[in-house]
């Protein structure tokens, strides 16, 4: 339904209601066995109660006959027996949420099984402090057919920022998943702080390098627990400190109940520009070695851009980073310039010498604009 002008507009309506006709009767025939196993089971339990009042009133009828009882207490017998339907009925109510449950945790029994396939290191120390970042001869593919980066070597000093352009499906955000170690390269060495990024454990690792991107996932939560990913070791007073580095008190006290404000699933009632300082607070809590910022500031309002850019000054201060950028003034602040282009390094070097080029490519980028070119 999100996608009903692009569907008209491509003529693709015949399609679409043809892949929705098929779904449509996979769930039709689910549902129809799971309707009859409700009959079935709904049936069990009439009958059940049927078959029990049959049997108390033929067994009062016998005794009352017999003399043993009177009709009073037969009629006492069968009200008490009728009072066990509610139960039943609730019973048979819990068996059908227990299926629906027992559906639910077998997935997540089949999730929490699943074994990467990235084999956690042996528990090297990463360095405190900026990290410096080297590719060797790296070479990666998400397919055997489509190599996404080629032979891509370059450092990247402490303390430095890269700003890496290119278009898209160049191998931007795969380089920033290399460092992070979502995925190990098919061929080279990454290193961080000297040591090749398979060696700590992954836990280690992913704490000293952080990514910011432009969708900051939230949680039915507080702010706190949003800020600290639900970690108590994190006090108050170290989280308004990262706040105030950041220069957001202004944010911060805007917020209803302080730290306790409660946010909902997705962020909702947050504008992008909130939800982009929280996560630079997050960031700052952690004190990574590396930042890496996947067009972080991009989709917002001139004004809050601008307060989004400061508080991004003040995250890179001692900090390695990489800015991932389609825009010329997102790369402002960076040293050096790599330039992507179908997985392999077009350009590479000092910002300003390639600027002050005529014959480099990214001063042609700068007369003509990166919107339209790396678009």
């Amino acid at each position: 339904m999100a996608g009903t002008e692009d569907i008209r507009s491509s003529g693709a309506v015949g399609f679409a209601i043809r892949q929705l006709v098929q779904w449509q009767y996979k769930i039709m025939g689910h549902h129809r066995q799971a309707s009859l196993m409700d009959a079935a089971i709904d049936l069990v339990t009439s009958a059940t109660l049927v078959t029990g009042n049959v049997m108390v009133v033929v067994g009062g009828y016998y005794m009352f006959t017999r003399g043993t009882v009177t009709v009073g207490t037969v009629y006492l017998i069968i009200s008490y027996f009728n009072l066990l339907a509610w139960p039943i009925r609730e019973l048979t109510w819990d068996v059908r949420n227990m299926q629906t449950v027992g559906a639910s945790v077998e997935r997540l029994i089949e999730l929490r099984q699943t074994q990467s396939e990235l084999e956690d290191g042996p528990g090297a120390d990463v360095p405190d402090g900026p990290l410096p970042l080297r590719f060797e001869d790296v070479s990666f593919a998400y397919t055997a057919e489509e190599p996404v980066l080629k032979d891509l070597s370059f450092q990247l000093e402490p303390g430095k920022v890269l700003g890496l352009l290119g278009r898209t499906g160049s191998g931007k955000t795969t380089l920033a998943r290399l460092v992070f170690r979502l995925y190990d390269p098919d061929v080279g060495r990454v290193s961080l702080g000297g040591i090749d990024v398979r060696q700590p454990k992954l836990t280690d690792l992913r704490q000293r390098v952080a990514i910011v991107t432009q969708d900051v996932q939230l949680f039915q939560a507080s702010v706190r627990d949003n800020l600290t990913f639900f970690d108590r070791g994190v006090s108050d007073e170290r989280i308004r400190e990262a706040i105030e580095a950041l220069e957001l008190l202004d944010w911060y006290r805007s917020l209803p109940k302080g730290l306790d404000t409660r946010l909902e699933t997705g962020g909702q009632g947050l504008s992008a520009g909130e939800a982009q300082l929280l996560a630079f607070t997050r960031v700052l809590l952690r004190d990574p070695g590396l930042i890496i910022l996947d067009e972080a500031s991009s989709r917002l309002d001139p004004v809050t851009e601008r307060r989004i850019e400061c508080a991004i000054d003040k995250l890179l201060q001692d900090r390695t980073a990489i800015v991932i950028a389609h825009r010329l003034d997102t790369v402002h602040r960076a040293d050096e310039i790599m330039i992507l282009e179908e997985g392999t390094m077009r350009e590479y070097g000092e910002r300003e010498r390639l600027a002050g080029d005529p014959n480099s490519r990214f001063y042609s980028l700068l007369q003509t604009g990166l919107e339209e070119v790396l678009a």
